[in-house]
Formats: C-alpha cells, structure tokens, sequence
C-alpha cells in the first residue's frame, strides 16, 4: 500500500505547509526529483569530488530499486525520498526489521516550510504499514545540521554502532526512530 493522494490541510495547531500532497513519484516526476536532489545537496555543501551526483541525478534507478515519494505543491514536484527496505539496492544500514530511507531532498527554493518534515512522516507511516519496528537514515557527520535537527524532533535517536564511511573523507551517522504508538507528528510537536 501506497501513501494516499493526500492534501495535507492547514491547521492552526500545527506548523504544516498548507497544501502539500505526498504521493507516489510518476515516470513525468523523475526528472525534476534528480533535479531537486541535486540542488538541495549543492546548497547544503554535501556535494564534492566522491561521484554522489550521479547517484542523486539517477531518480530513474531509486524508482526501479526503492519506493519513491514526492512531495508536491500546485502540481509541482517539490521534494523526494528514497525508501529502501533490507536487502534493496539503497540499503545501507537497515536490518530484517527496520525500513530506511536515503536522498531525503527538498528544493531549495521550498525549504523551511515543512516539506521535509512531511516526507519523513509519510516515511514513519510506510514503515508502520510494513510492520517494521524501526526505521534508520544516514546523515553527513560534517554537514546537515538542519536535517539533524529535523531527525531529532521526530524522536530519531543516534547509532554510533552503525556510523560508517562510504568513501575515504567521508563520515556518516547512523540514526533511529523506534516505531511505537507515538503518531510522527505528536513527536514532532515534542
């Protein structure tokens, strides 16, 4: 099961982006996600000499290999995340019972206004539905502080067990949020 076609409303008890749809990528959206990803790690100063363009232009290859989301506002294509279950492709780090996902990406032009916080839900929620205890991401140690903050809002905790170097010069940290009963955006307000 796929998330819904959903517009996310506006409320007055929560901060979320006023009509925000997170749905399924198409075969039309690929281009633009590879795009975006691109972009929005350029701003972040996470793109160097390691080749990770490619790997964030290639959205053809995560919609073979993982579940691709978008996030979409006014029929525009605003942000993406990976899914990327045990034994996948993109897999990094998950376990038999844990979903992760990869390229989180919000165009820079539409950060700051919840879109990202809105993928990861939408992440908690495909984990929930796959009966998972667990879902994990990789961050830059050097980089991302934003996106750190963001994970840690959401009840992600560390797992310096799981940190790790793709490349040489290249540090990543491993976090987690359990899966319990704690609805993603009640966490989120914490």
């Amino acid at each position: 099961m796929r998330p819904s076609n959903s517009v996310v409303p506006t409320s007055t008890t929560d901060e979320r982006p006023v009509g925000v749809q997170i749905r399924a990528a198409t075969a039309h959206d690929l281009a633009e996600v590879g795009r975006i990803a691109v972009d929005a790690y350029r701003a972040d100063g996470q793109l160097d000499e390691s080749g990770y363009e490619a790997a964030l232009r290639d959205a053809a290859g995560r919609a073979r290999d993982a579940e691709l989301l978008v996030a979409v506002i006014d029929e525009r294509v605003v942000g993406a995340v990976a899914l990327c279950p045990p034994g996948s492709r993109y897999a990094e780090i998950c376990r038999a019972d844990e979903l992760e996902f990869r390229m989180l990406s919000v165009d820079p032009a539409a950060q700051g206004r919840g879109v990202g916080r809105l993928l990861v839900t939408a992440c908690l929620e495909r984990a929930r539905e796959l009966g998972c205890r667990a879902v994990v991401i990789c961050t830059r140690a050097e980089h991302g502080d934003t996106a750190k903050r963001l994970y840690q809002r959401l009840g992600f905790t560390r797992l310096p067990d799981r940190d790790w170097a793709p490349v040489p010069g290249i540090s990543l940290w491993a976090w987690q949020r359990l899966l319990d009963s704690t609805p993603p955006e009640a966490a989120a307000r914490n």
